[in-house]
């Protein structure tokens, strides 16, 4: 997955906000920490919201943070369990039972650092029933609500907390200021988690990108010795379009974003050393989000 990004500094992590197709957030108390459910005021199920701002523009503490989960979007209709783009993912009957008759926007997970699972299993249309049993829903929003996210997330905790085994609201809570924030992000990364998401106590929930919602990462780097270039497609078509690199570990993957133009019609030298950024790693080592930075110029 690609996207607009910078990096910014809070205290002393280089950490990443970037728009990104997934939202996550929830509290650790069943009741949130604000104030009770005003009248909410049901409407048409919308389309997926996404995150849609690089950075918090509001303070910290106006937001409700969570960890962000690595797993594949699903949509929960009511009936049945969709992906992203609207496809039917094929559940046990049992894993559903008890699901809701209101649609829920959440996440299938099988724990950290285990994608590559669950977007097999996702994929798989003759997967064993019995694989179903170490995933979980999460659900992070309730989009047919017309209320602020804080009154949304109140409601899911106490109306879907305790449905089912397979579905989960998924903890939330606030966070004071950004040593604070860059603390949590530090543990959450430490332990596998991918990141963080940040969700303004006060937005409703919109189809498309919303500027109420942050993802935080922090970036590593590491150096890749060029293996190949592999030629350019559509407006890269007679350049390099991406490299093959190899880390010394002997892990090869493709690093194909964070070049220039003039980079790409005149690559970095086969058997030359490049420094990438990612974003930790897949299980098997690949680096996950690799981005070229910088040809490591020798000594």
């Amino acid at each position: 997955m690609s996207c607009t990004s910078r990096s910014i500094f809070i205290g002393r992590a280089a950490l990443f906000l970037c728009c990104v197709s997934h939202v996550a957030m929830a509290n650790d108390s069943p009741s949130f920490p604000g104030g009770a459910v005003s009248q909410l005021k049901p409407k048409q199920q919308p389309g997926l919201q996404l995150a849609g701002r690089r950075e918090a523009d509001r303070p910290i503490s106006e937001y409700l943070v969570s960890e962000k989960f690595d797993g594949v979007r699903g949509r929960w209709t009511g009936n049945s369990m969709m992906t992203r783009s609207g496809h039917p993912i094929r559940v046990p009957p049992w894993f559903t039972k008890g699901f809701p008759k209101d649609p829920l926007d959440g996440e299938l997970w099988i724990g950290r650092q285990q994608f590559e699972a669950i977007s097999a299993l996702v994929r798989d249309k003759d997967a064993e029933p019995e694989r179903w049993r170490a995933v979980s829903f999460l659900v992070f929003d309730y989009p047919a609500i017309d209320s602020p996210f804080g009154e949304r997330y109140s409601l899911a905790v106490k109306r879907y907390a305790h449905l089912s085994p397979f579905l989960h609201v998924i903890p939330q809570r606030r966070i004071q200021d950004s040593q604070a924030l860059n603390v949590e992000l530090d543990k959450m990364v430490a332990q596998g988690a991918e990141g963080l998401m940040l969700h303004h106590q006060d937005a409703r929930y919109r189809a498309g990108r919303n500027g109420d919602l942050v993802k935080l990462k922090r970036y590593q780097d590491a150096e890749a010795k060029v293996i190949a270039h592999l030629p350019g497609k559509g407006k890269y078509l007679g350049m390099m379009g991406s490299l093959e690199v190899e880390t010394s570990g002997g892990i090869r993957f493709k690093l194909g974003t964070g070049f220039s133009d003039e980079q790409r019609r005149h690559p970095p030298a086969i058997g030359s050393t490049v420094t990438y950024k990612y974003y930790g790693l897949t299980q098997n080592g690949v680096p996950r989000f690799a981005s070229f930075m910088r040809i490591r110029e020798p000594l």
